[in-house]
């Protein structure tokens, strides 16, 4: 069997470590790990799953694992280089709290995880015994070095006494969990490598004990190189109210071959010996998409259970050309209902310009936009494309009530009749 830090390395979750070696803190004794998560929405995005499946390779490992909500730091705000974050109430904290709580339960089911909120010891934090004990171990020539605390000092809105506190808040929280809990290690981003290190110092320096962190690379698109995560500005959430599982299933699906080898290694549970079995039958039907099509079911099945993954696949599969409409009625009626339910959706009357369809759907931003897609040969409707500008819809466009209106390759609608 292999030993975690060879997984680790092979399937690119190490950046940065503390030790002189990864295998001090991978290989040896079994240790205590833990991952804060800061409660800035209610739902974690695709950007903050890599260090959650890094939590739970270390699960699988026989390691104990922690997930931290920062009901406490929420509070507070770690600095972002550009703005100050706005300052949420103790009730909008505690709700955004329990709903990652019962989402990190879910993302990491199958596996024993304590969940702790920060909040429970820091809301009760004695500020002069704070700054005594914690306060002085760091320097102020320190943290003014930290990337995001130096770029807001050189901006003009500055950076309030609140977020410059923060890399103490976190520090604290680890050397409570060492002292608490025997926690030795902190996982996270790489861009929480000074908030980590702040931890290991402080522990260092009031306990005279080693601790140790760990930090996952920042995970780009290889083909656009732009920060994973980010589609068109969008985040791409894991709460199913946020971002559909159709949607979700989508992101994966549309992953680009530069980078979808990557993906399965991070954001999967599959062997590296599946994974090689699953790029070599897409190096062999390129087309077919098979790399994306299981990175997107095994994702959305470890998020939203199997029956969401297989829903979100059976639509796609229709939207998207593989099977139509018709070839569904053999599977029954709740499969047209299904995709209603899944599916981006807009209701429309018999003998609506397809104009003024596809501005309605989404489509198009305006009707002017629309005719150009029309005269682009952009536009597909079932399966025939359309191009006529003065283009009725008809009850015959309709089977069960419902069309497949698509522009390009990845704009797509499903109609229904009203």
């Amino acid at each position: 069997m292999a030993k975690l830090s060879e997984i680790l390395k092979s399937r690119g979750y190490v950046y940065q470590h503390s030790s002189d070696t990864l295998e001090e803190i991978t290989d040896g004794k079994k240790r205590t790990v833990y991952l804060g998560v800061d409660p800035t929405a209610d739902s974690i995005h695709v950007g903050n799953l890599a260090a959650y499946m890094l939590l739970r390779h270390f699960a699988d490992a026989g390691h104990k694992v922690i997930l931290l909500i920062g009901g406490g730091t929420g509070m507070i705000g770690d600095p972002k280089p550009d703005m100050e974050r706005p300052l949420l109430s103790i009730e909008e904290i505690t709700a955004r709290s329990e709903k990652l709580k019962v989402q990190a339960e879910k993302v990491l089911g199958g596996i024993e995880v304590q969940l702790v909120n920060n909040y429970d010891w820091l809301g009760s934090l004695d500020l002069i015994s704070f700054l005594r004990d914690t306060g002085k171990y760091f320097t102020v020539n320190s943290l003014v070095k930290k990337e995001a605390i130096s770029a807001r000092m050189k901006s003009e809105e500055g950076i309030s006494f609140t977020e410059f506190s923060y890399p103490l808040l976190q520090a604290y929280d680890f050397w409570h969990l060492f002292n608490e809990y025997k926690c030795d290690v902190q996982i996270g981003g790489s861009d929480q490598w000074g908030n980590i290190v702040a931890g290991v110092e402080l522990i260092r320096r009031k306990e005279n004990k080693t601790a140790y962190a760990l930090t996952i690379p920042i995970v780009t698109d290889k083909a656009s190189g732009k920060k994973f995560g980010k589609s068109e500005g969008n985040a791409i959430w894991l709460d199913a109210e946020k971002t559909s599982p159709y949607a979700f299933y989508q992101f994966w699906f549309n992953a680009s071959d530069e980078s979808v080898k990557d993906y399965l290694k991070l954001f999967t549970l599959l062997s590296d010996a599946e994974i090689e079995a699953v790029m070599e039958l897409h190096k062999r039907d390129h087309k077919e998409r098979h790399a994306q099509k299981t990175l997107a079911r095994e994702v959305t099945t470890l998020v939203h259970g199997e029956e969401a993954a297989m829903n979100a696949e059976t639509t796609s599969e229709v939207l998207f050309g593989v099977t139509t409409l018709h070839d569904l009625s053999e599977k029954g009626e709740d499969v047209f209902a299904m995709i209603r339910a899944s599916a981006p959706v807009c209701e429309v009357k018999a003998g609506t310009l397809l104009v003024d369809t596809l501005v309605g759907a989404g489509l198009a931003s305006s009707k002017r936009e629309a005719r150009q897609f029309l005269n682009d040969q952009a536009i597909l409707l079932n399966e025939g494309f359309i191009t006529d500008e003065k283009y009725k819809l008809t009850e015959e466009n309709f089977y069960k009530g419902m069309a497949v209106l698509k522009r390009g390759k990845k704009n797509v609608c499903v109609l229904v009749l009203q």
